[in-house]
């Protein structure tokens, strides 16, 4: 599955992103290679907990 993440840099200098897809997945980082792992770890998170479990 491929997925669309959309980051730009805030005024202050760090950067924010959001999983077009998955409008919920919003994250921010020092640096683009951190916003990327943080939207990775906030879908994890929103998979988890939509997910239900047996």
């Amino acid at each position: 599955m491929k997925l669309t993440a959309i980051i730009e840099k805030a005024k202050d200098g760090w950067f924010v992103g959001q999983i077009e897809e998955v409008p919920a997945a919003i994250s921010q980082g020092k640096t683009i290679d951190e916003v990327k792992s943080n939207l990775v770890d906030a879908l994890k998170l929103l998979w988890d907990t939509n997910t239900i479990k047996k």
